[in-house]
């Protein structure tokens, strides 16, 4: 306990105006604005600290994390500063400041916190000339609503002063609490140090047989897995990069093939199994089978719930409903059919998806952006995504690339990809995505033919998505334009909300394949035709000078 009371300090800053959360009420942007521009990160916390209502957060009780990165200590010592000035009675804080964000997720649950506050920019890289975000989690310990995001960003715009107590100092190191005496404040102010996997591992040991995941491993026929936690921390027996490091080791911790090559290569030479690889926070994964035979997230999430009997948790609780982002492949929605379950397509953003589980209409759900999830928690989990992966290995019997491909046997193969055209001038990209919802939009677009070599497609509906939540018909306009033919391919374009200054274009390209001996060959040659109308109509490459996408996953 401290012995003389510590000021709470009330500071005059100036507004900024580019402080609007983008999903999931986060606020993510280069790291060297977050350092040079004055009062920046207290700006945005105090917006975030105000808008919970002054009843619901005098003196109780949030979760703080971080990924690690560069810059975390020094944002953490001013988010406990701040917390304890603006009349939190308790923060909940990973040791070393180190929390994944289904873990943060899970002890929101857990102890029933108001909230969270995660330093994160996800895949995003680090270091100085990396990014650095801050999230805001609600109660239900998913990703702040947009009603909540919006109040922030309005605070954010009026902002005149914030409080702050400079003077307190936490020991992120030394588990266990501490407590601080504020001025004007009757109770003390908490900080307790957690371990940053204890809780969240007793979750997991409630939903899956570690038993059986430690005889696949462990037991006469076991596999070698290599998991990669691209040095975001994640703990795991064979893994490599799981020291964290503040710039992630200078490589990017984007689970996906472009980012994941050392990963690629070691299941390449055919001695692991299984691989997997983890985002900086824990929340995006990636599988591999022995080879290099690649899982894309949506295959993974259709394979997932057709073997959800594999899992104790579902066998328990039951399955209730599927959903995915409308951008995730239509996998999802074939499975869904033969189990007999509703599909909820929604926006991108997890937020939509903790609404659904909340009512209790949703058991699973997935985004094409390699992030899958339950409602065991209401964020995506990269985490428990692997350990279902090993309980469906142990269970089956089977190696990866048989799963997959027998799951092709009897759904069918949804060949598909994405391709990000990455750091594009938003003015330009904004009229490519405006010009282009005009073109498909028009009624002379409807039913028109496109003739790619012998291929030819037809146009049968085209839209601009547009979502009404079923729990509490809240409409969302405007989340990706979308054309379907009449065989069922799809080409969808769509901005990334997860950008700063510069934009993300993202066109998704689908194609659905009954036949099994149509299920061997390569998704982009599978495309091309797709892929050359997607390019012909938006006219990208022209429009912004580039011969190709940044990243293809």
């Amino acid at each position: 306990m401290e012995r003389n009371p510590i000021p709470v300090l009330t500071v005059q800053t100036t507004p900024y105006e580019d402080q609007r959360p983008t999903g999931g009420g986060g606020l993510r942007r280069p790291t060297g604005l977050f350092e040079s521009e004055r009062n920046y990160l207290p700006n945005f916390v105090q917006s975030l600290l105000s808008s919970v209502d002054l009843r619901d957060r005098q003196g109780c009780t949030m979760v703080v994390g971080s990924d690690g990165r560069y810059f975390s200590k020094t944002a953490i010592e001013i988010v406990v500063q701040m917390a304890a000035a603006n009349g939190i009675g308790r923060l909940v804080i990973g040791q070393n400041g180190i929390l994944s964000t289904p873990a943060v997720s899970c002890i929101i649950r857990k102890i029933k916190a108001a909230g969270g506050i995660i330093l994160t920019a996800s895949h995003s890289p680090g270091g100085p000339g990396g990014e650095f975000g801050v999230k805001f989690e609600v109660a239900n310990g998913g990703p702040a609503p947009d009603v909540v995001s919006d109040k922030i960003y309005q605070i954010s715009k009026t902002l005149e002063e914030y409080a702050i107590c400079p003077d307190l100092r936490v020991d992120l190191s030394r588990l266990g609490r501490q407590e601080f005496d504020l001025e004007n404040k009757f109770k003390p102010f908490r900080v307790e140090i957690v371990d940053s996997v204890d809780i969240y591992l007793n979750l997991l040991r409630n939903i899956f047989d570690f038993n059986a995941i430690r005889n696949l491993l462990t037991g006469p026929n076991q596999i070698k897995i290599r998991i990669d936690a691209m040095n975001g921390g994640a703990p795991a027996n064979s893994a490599i990069n799981c020291i964290p490091l503040e710039d992630f080791g200078g490589q990017r911790p984007d689970p996906n093939l472009t980012y994941a090559t050392a990963l690629l290569e070691a299941m390449r030479g055919g001695e692991y199994g299984f691989g997997a690889a983890f985002d900086a926070d824990g929340d995006r994964y990636m599988i591999l089978g022995q080879n290099g035979f690649f899982v894309n997230a949506s295959d993974s999430l259709a394979v997932i719930a057709a073997n959800l009997s594999c899992i104790p948790y579902f066998c328990q609780m039951g399955v209730r409903g599927f959903g995915r982002s409308m951008p995730t492949s239509t996998a999802l929605d074939k499975v869904a059919k033969v189990m007999k379950v509703p599909v909820y397509e929604t926006p991108t953003g997890w937020r939509y998806f903790s609404n659904l589980m909340d009512s209790g209409r949703c058991s699973l759900c997935g985004e094409e952006s390699f992030g899958t999830g339950s409602d065991h928690l209401r964020e995506k989990d990269g985490l428990w995504a692997v350990l279902v992966w090993l309980s469906i290995l142990a269970a089956r019997k089977q190696s990866v690339e048989e799963i997959v491909r027998d799951h092709w046997a009897k759904f069918g193969r949804h060949y598909y990809c994405r391709f990000d055209y990455e750091a594009l001038e938003p003015r330009t990209a904004y009229f490519i995505m405006r010009d282009l919802e005009a073109l498909i939009t028009d009624k002379s677009f409807s039913h028109q033919q496109f003739a790619v070599g012998s291929s030819i497609y037809s146009v049968e509906r085209t839209d601009s998505f547009e979502y009404i939540d079923p729990v509490d018909g809240t409409v969302t306009k405007r989340q990706g334009l979308r054309i379907v033919f009449s065989d069922a391919s799809r080409l969808i374009f769509r901005m990334s909300a997860s950008s700063h200054v510069r934009a993300t274009l993202r066109i998704y390209a689908e194609s659905y394949e009954k036949d099994p001996s149509q299920h061997n060959k390569e998704p982009q040659a599978v495309l091309s035709p797709l892929i050359a109308i997607a390019l012909k109509i938006s006219q990208i490459h022209e429009r912004t000078g580039r011969k190709g996408p940044t990243v293809i996953t």
